[in-house]
C-alpha cells in the first residue's frame, strides 16, 4: 500500500467529473490542489465534509487552491450529490479504485466483523509543482477543512 507523504511526488490522475468533463492533476499546476477522497456520495459524514468544504470554497480560491473531491460514485451519482447541496466544485468519480489505490486510501476495512476493502477517508495538499504538501489519513470530516486552511 502506498503512503503519501510531504516531500512526495502527487501521482496524476484524469477523471470524470459530475458535467463529464476530464479533470487531471497535471493540467491543474501552477495551482495548489486540495484533493479529498470520500467513501460515498449523499452518505452523512461525507454530506458533511463535502458542504464544509463547499463552504469555504472561496477561501481555498484565494488562495490559489483548487478543490477536488473524489469517491467510487458514477459521475451521475455525483451530479445529484452536488446538486442536492449545491457544492460548486468538481467531484471525481473513481469507479475502478485506480486514483483511491496510488493514494494509498483503498484498504481494508471493517464493520461488525466483516472484512471488505473501502475508501480511507483521506484529503491531501499539493502544491504547485504537484508535491504533496500535506496529508491526512482516516481524517473526520469535521477536520478536512481547518487542517488544510491551517497547512496552507
Amino acid at each position: 500500500m502506498n503512503i503519501i507523504v510531504f516531500g512526495d511526488s502527487a501521482p496524476n490522475f484524469e477523471l470524470s467529473d459530475q458535467n463529464g468533463n476530464i479533470v487531471s492533476l497535471a493540467a491543474l499546476q501552477g495551482k495548489k490542489v486540495l484533493l479529498y477522497f470520500y467513501p460515498k456520495a449523499d452518505t452523512p459524514g461525507c454530506t458533511t465534509q463535502s458542504c464544509e468544504v463547499s463552504q469555504v470554497k472561496n477561501i481555498f480560491l484565494a488562495q490559489n487552491t483548487i478543490v477536488l473531491g473524489i469517491s467510487p460514485d458514477t459521475p451521475e451519482i455525483q451530479k445529484q450529490f452536488d446538486t442536492k447541496y449545491n457544492l460548486g466544485f468538481p467531484l471525481l468519480s473513481d469507479p475502478d479504485h485506480k486514483v483511491a489505490i496510488d493514494y494509498g486510501v483503498w484498504q481494508e476495512k471493517s464493520m461488525y466483523g466483516k472484512k471488505y476493502m473501502g475508501i480511507v477517508r483521506s484529503s491531501f495538499l499539493i502544491d504547485e509543482a504537484g508535491i504533496v504538501i500535506d496529508s491526512w489519513y482516516k481524517i473526520t470530516p469535521k477536520n478536512t477543512v481547518p487542517k488544510a486552511l491551517k497547512s496552507l
